[in-house]
């Protein structure tokens, strides 16, 4: 995904779409599935730097689908915002898009609802099979074991952009590999209004990708082996509270972007207001944003010593956008034939060079728009040193629950009041309360 993964999931809980399992969305054309009806309602997520961007580069592959197939796709654009929110409303309405975009860390919750196509053996065969998927993208599928949810559109990881300029100026010659590197160069660049990292302190999805690999470099996480909360083990503790003192201690991100939530942090650094951003796949955003492919770099996010790799060398989350379908889509076969086009060799080409990200298919790979500089850090990162979020029922909860701690956290720091141990670990704790299965 562009950017955000889920900020904000709001007041409708995963309870109301469990208690409505049998719900789904379907298409608004009407007819009834043996009138093989021609249009097909698509919830994609906001990829680009607008929604109108993603318009444009859309609207075109949904003509050529409409001209091969004869079928329409109705297209809406729907911010990260509010994304979440309305799939968890269709689902218990039955009111919704035959196919829709979901954040992959989202596929278990919303696979619990059991308002979504399973991808068996059947309906894999329908788009290829499931070999021609890269393994970590198929990874944040849904719950190990089961028939996945979703199938993935983009892949996505982590990594660490930089300005030049601010960088030579400071005289700075290497990207930082470690986090303390990280906060040298930051307190380096910071200075007459300038900052060394941006971040997005009210963006709760953000907050749980970034302490999600924070708390893997420790070799802790926020689940136990069986699907349990764990928010407040001594390393998940630490991982906050090494987030937040970037701000609170450290000093190199603004207290302003304690209220960021809507990239602003992008829009500094492209800007030139701050030195450093952690981001997903972010290339194309910047040059949407006026930047020169000169003016940056890319580099493999911080870890806390040596280079990337697995276990405690983790430095990204398996990022990335899926499709899933209502499974009481009025058009199934239409439904599934949407799905294999856009997952299809050529459009994966199409969709991930627009966007920036990598492709979720392995023969998309191949073409040489994916080895440019920015795109080979990224795929390095998802082969050798991501980790998927935990595919759990109460993944979105957990996004919603610790994401807010953090950013109350970020709050105290830019407020001037102490982030502690104990704050952290208490924060943490009401978190876990609210847990479903606590």
């Amino acid at each position: 995904m562009r950017s955000i993964r889920a900020a904000a999931v709001g007041a409708v809980t995963l309870s109301l779409a469990l208690a409505a399992s049998a719900c789904g969305g379907g298409s608004s054309s009407g007819g009834g599935s043996n009138d093989s009806p021609k249009e097909l309602t698509y919830w994609a997520s906001n990829q680009g730097a607008s929604i109108e961007v993603d318009k444009k580069v859309l609207q075109p592959e949904l003509d050529k689908f409409e001209k091969e197939t004869g079928i329409k796709v109705k297209l809406e654009v729907v911010p990260w915002s509010d994304l979440l929110n309305r799939i968890l409303t269709a689902t218990t309405s039955g009111q919704g898009p035959d196919i829709m975009n979901i954040g992959n860390s989202w596929s278990a919750s919303l696979q619990a609802t059991g308002a979504l196509l399973p991808w068996d053996a059947e309906n894999f065969g329908k788009i290829g099979g499931k070999d021609r998927f890269v393994d970590a993208a198929l990874a944040s599928t849904g719950v190990k074991g089961q028939d996945p949810a979703a199938i993935p559109l983009y892949s996505m990881s982590y990594a660490l952009y930089y300005n030049k300029q601010m960088f030579a100026d400071a005289g700075i010659t290497e990207p930082p590999a470690t986090w303390d590197e990280l906060v040298e160069a930051g307190k380096k660049v910071s200075g007459g209004g300038k900052w060394g990292l941006g971040a997005e302190g009210s963006n709760l999805s953000n907050n749980i990708h970034q302490i999600f690999v924070l708390a893997k470099q420790r070799g802790a996480d926020f689940f136990t082996a069986d699907g349990k909360p764990d928010f407040t083990s001594d390393g998940a503790v630490a991982a906050v509270k090494q987030y937040v003192d970037l701000m609170a201690e450290d000093k190199v991100v603004a207290p302003g972007n304690a209220e960021y939530a809507q990239n602003q942090s992008l829009s500094d650094f492209a800007k030139g207001r701050t030195a450093m951003v952690l981001w997903q796949t972010a290339s194309a955003t910047f040059k949407n944003m006026g930047m020169k492919d000169d003016e940056w770099g890319v580099a493999p996010a911080p870890v806390q010593s040596g280079t990337p790799g697995s276990g405690t060398a983790t430095n990204s989350m398996v990022a990335g956008i899926n499709m899933a379908v209502f499974k009481n889509t009025d058009n199934i076969d239409g439904a599934t034939s949407f799905v294999n086009f856009m997952t299809s060799d050529a459009e994966q080409k199409i969709l991930n060079k627009a966007y920036g990200s990598i492709p979720s298919v392995e023969a998309a790979q191949t073409d040489p728009a994916f080895n440019t500089e920015a795109t080979a850090v990224l795929r390095e990162t998802l082969a050798d040193s991501a980790a998927a979020l935990p595919q759990v029922p109460d993944e979105s909860q957990f996004e919603t629950a610790v994401g807010t701690a953090v950013k109350e956290l970020f709050a105290d720091a830019a407020a001037g009041r102490a982030v502690t141990t104990e704050s952290v670990k208490e924060k943490l704790t009401k978190a876990q309360q609210q847990m479903p299965n606590k």
